[in-house]
């Protein structure tokens, strides 16, 4: 679990770190060693109640381990605590997080986007629809059913109205229903989820821009989950074409600490058109004086920020570069084939059905059983029997009539149904794949 050799490679850091302070009068602060190492150890008890997430067989929620290169580089710029609101606060590592978000920008071929990063995807999207919000005012927002929960919520805080877009059996926005929407001639903004966070569907982007050809209002893709793998070579034709659109739309939300391998938190919004940085325009009496140049607190609703997600960040595209054919996205590559394996062996085992194709690497399916009320209790005794045997997954409920032909030879008395839901965003969920289905056929009820 623990790779010792880490603890070494952060001292070595931190002693190149210290080298660049020698002209300082030497300090150190009083330590009391032994209560520190006290508390620590009981934290370290503490911390053992946790699901195992660095681990293959958990193949639940949307948790992936940060790189090692990641925790190091974070736990090293601790030692100097940088604060990316203004450049008083994080010299060096403002300037990392730009050059992060022009390598961001570049993955989805954008030269010279505005951006910065944030705390989560959360208020990355609220600052997306704060920003259309400004650009169009009183207009509703748009995105799908499947889309984040966020985008709701958030929409009620801005005081911006929401409506859902139903969705195809696929899981992907119903374009009919945008334009049946976009008529009435009040919507602002559509939301498109590049890899909703419950089904893992892509929506369709390209048919979305042929909409605004049509029709004015912004596009926001919301690809906090599936930004990244835009750098796979190997995406179905469909999520192929709805990536390559991503040039086009008007802002984006990507989240380096899903598949971006970083510590929480860490979030990022990108806009195409730099000029909406002018609607964050603002004054401080005392922050923005030690540079001319460009603070990233002048284009965030954010203020104080962890400079160390920025370090962590800079030094992960360092050794992987954002780039398709490399080794950053070889691995997202993995976790392409092993979601696409798992749902292959679900669909030859008679006590599964998975439900549609996966587009990234989320997989979701049903336990088999006579009626919809039986195959949900099937899927909620699987759930615990299996984390007793040392596989945790994840659950989701959806409606019946999203399922549709999914339920074909199943009696229908209940509006929804909970099926089982695997995300193998970890590249070695390829090689333990077979070892995931003998544990679930060993958990059935």
């Amino acid at each position: 679990m623990i790779n010792k050799n880490e603890i070494e490679l952060l001292r070595g850091a931190l002693d190149k770190l210290e080298s660049g302070f020698t002209d300082l009068p030497d300090f150190r602060p009083d330590v009391d060693e032994k209560a520190l190492a006290a508390v620590l150890d009981e934290v370290a008890t503490r911390m053992q109640d946790n699901y195992p997430y660095y681990h293959p067989q958990y193949a639940g929620q949307m948790l992936k381990p940060p790189h090692p290169i990641a925790r190091i580089a974070y736990a090293m710029s601790l030692w100097i605590n940088p604060n990316n609101h203004a450049l008083d606060g994080g010299r060096a590592s403002s300037a990392m997080e730009k050059e992060c978000i022009s390598d961001l920008g570049a993955m989805f071929g954008w030269e010279n986007p505005l951006g910065h990063l944030t705390g989560g995807g959360t208020m990355a999207n609220l600052e997306a629809l704060w920003v259309a919000g400004k650009l169009h005012p009183g207009k509703r927002v748009l995105a799908s059913e499947q889309a984040h929960y966020t985008h709701k919520r958030i929409s009620e805080v801005l005081k911006i109205p929401f409506s859902p877009v139903s969705v195809t059996a696929d899981g992907r926005m119903d374009v009919a229903d945008i334009e049946r929407q976009l008529d009435k001639g009040d919507v602002g903004v559509v939301v498109a989820t590049m890899g909703n966070t419950g089904l893992g569907a892509v929506d369709p982007l390209a048919d979305i821009l042929k909409l605004q050809e049509r029709y004015e209002f912004r596009i926001h893709a919301d690809a906090a989950y599936g930004g990244y793998f835009t750098l796979c070579d190997d995406l179905n034709a469909d999520t192929r074409r709805a990536y390559d659109s991503l040039s086009q739309v008007d802002s984006i939300v990507i989240d380096p600490h899903k598949h971006g391998l970083q510590p929480y938190g860490c979030g990022c919004i990108l806009y195409q058109d730099p000029s909406v940085g002018s609607l964050y325009q603002h004054d401080s009496p005392y922050t923005y004086f030690s540079s001319a140049e460009l603070h990233l607190g002048e284009i965030s609703l954010e203020c104080s920020r962890a400079g160390a997600s920025a370090v962590a960040l800079w030094a992960t595209q360092k050794l992987l570069p954002l780039r398709t054919g490399g080794e950053f996205a070889s691995r997202l590559s993995l976790s392409l084939k092993a979601a696409r394996q798992l749902h292959r062996r679900l669909a030859d085992n008679e006590s599964f059905t998975p439900l549609m194709a996966p587009e990234l690497d989320i997989v979701v399916y049903r336990v088999n059983a006579d009626d919809t009320k039986a195959a949900s209790a099937a899927a909620h005794k699987l759930f615990e029997r299996a984390a007793q045997n040392g596989l945790h997954l994840a659950m989701i409920e959806l409606s019946t009539e999203l399922l549709g032909h999914y339920l074909e030879d199943v009696e229908i008395n209940s509006k929804t149904v909970t099926c089982l839901r695997s995300v193998m965003m970890k590249p070695e969920h390829d090689d333990w794949c077979e070892r995931i289905v003998e544990l679930l056929e060993r958990s059935l009820p």
